[in-house]
């Protein structure tokens, strides 16, 4: 199927509510490429998937009716469309924190109005034969990549799951954790441009997310699977599973320990306790000398074990925990984060019950 998309006519899909524009921008490229045109964001995400092989390149406007262009690249990011479709953000707005934020999502370039030919030209035919370039070698190293990525979430699962077995919890609770980790990460760009983060990176943390309560494999079992409350020195030993498990990953082989994932997993596993206000534990960190690693991993614990049953509780509905979360009954967070959750929150329940960030609606997202 690959090798066949680098042998057709390429495609460009132009997505523009002004009928002048994709006039303008067929003219210019019309010829040498096939020319398919959409005029809102809801069509455009709609052709995409129902032609994943078909769109080589993506001219997207910002302002859009039903779903802006902004939205659609979220979408495109969450999806992981944006690794075959590089996509052109085109406006006559220059305004910089958007532009900034496009990129971050994951954008290849931006082509200003009015159109200049020869940079319209210039830009498209060498962002098309970057991409081919990338394509080919995708095809030489993908199965490598994916297998080896495979072996890892593997072991890293199956050591998360062990602690998950002793603390009496099913596996979909580092499911879970994983999950929303993944899905705020990969929303933080739509409210904030702080944290400029590679996929690559995210995957680092969502894979160090799992690890989070490794720790606990140290805490008896009578006090994690205790029904009732916990009394203060019970407390002071559940508490510490933060440092036993950082004093764990401390303690591996000199060949690993400077590796980005143990370094992320430390962060995750000694401070995903820790709050904003500096009311968490152990450290008492506070503010953004809590890595953003651990911050996310924590909003994600919190949200998951309140809609979780619990050998302590019963589970709460959904709308229930993120007002919870946003009355700071969990402690306190950060700002951002918490903007993050609000956009995404409607569709939390869909990532959950089906286990993947894929097609689901996010029709209310908004920037």
């Amino acid at each position: 199927m690959a090798n066949d998309s680098l042998e057709r006519k390429l495609t460009i899909l132009i997505a523009d509510d002004n009928e002048i524009n994709r006039e303008i921008l067929r003219g210019m490229l019309e010829g040498r490429y096939n020319i398919v045109e959409t005029t809102n964001g809801r069509e455009t995400l709609d052709y995409i998937h129902s032609h994943p092989d078909e769109v080589d390149l993506l001219l997207l406007d910002f302002i859009m009716p039903e779903m802006d262009g902004m939205k659609v690249l979220f979408h495109m990011q969450m999806e992981n469309l944006l690794e075959n479709i590089p996509t052109i953000m085109i406006s006559a707005a220059n305004f910089p924190g958007n532009i900034e934020r496009a990129y971050i999502l994951g954008a290849t370039d931006y082509i200003s109005r009015p159109f200049d030919m020869a940079i319209v030209q210039r830009r498209v035919n060498s962002v098309m034969k970057l991409h081919l370039k990338q394509k080919q070698l995708n095809i030489l190293i993908s199965d490598q990549i994916r297998e080896k990525h495979k072996i890892s979430d593997m072991m890293v699962h199956i050591l998360s799951g062990i602690v998950e077995f002793r603390n009496g919890e099913s596996g979909q609770h580092v499911l879970h954790i994983r999950l929303l980790t993944e899905y705020i990460l990969k929303s933080l760009p739509l409210v904030t441009a702080d944290y400029d983060l590679t996929q690559e990176q995210i995957y680092i943390i969502c894979m160090g997310a799992a690890m989070h309560d490794i720790g606990k494999i140290s805490v008896p079992s009578k006090i994690l699977n205790k029904p009732g409350k916990l009394t203060p020195e019970e407390f002071e030993i559940m508490k510490s599973h933060t440092t036993v498990g950082a004093q764990m990953l401390e303690q591996m082989d000199e060949r690993y320990a400077s590796e980005p994932f143990v370094r992320t997993a430390y962060e995750i596993v000694r401070w995903h306790h820790e709050r904003y206000d500096g009311n968490g534990y152990p450290d008492g960190l506070k503010g953004d000398e809590i890595p953003i690693s651990a911050q996310v991993v924590s909003l994600a614990d919190v949200y998951d074990a309140l809609t979780s049953e619990r050998c302590y509780k019963k589970a709460i509905p959904h709308l229930q925990a993120i007002q919870m979360i946003e009355d700071e009954k969990c402690g306190v967070f950060n700002p951002l984060l918490l903007q993050c959750l609000e956009k995404i929150q409607d569709d939390i329940p869909f990532v959950m019950q089906h286990g993947v960030i894929g097609e689901f609606d996010g029709s209310d997202i908004s920037l």
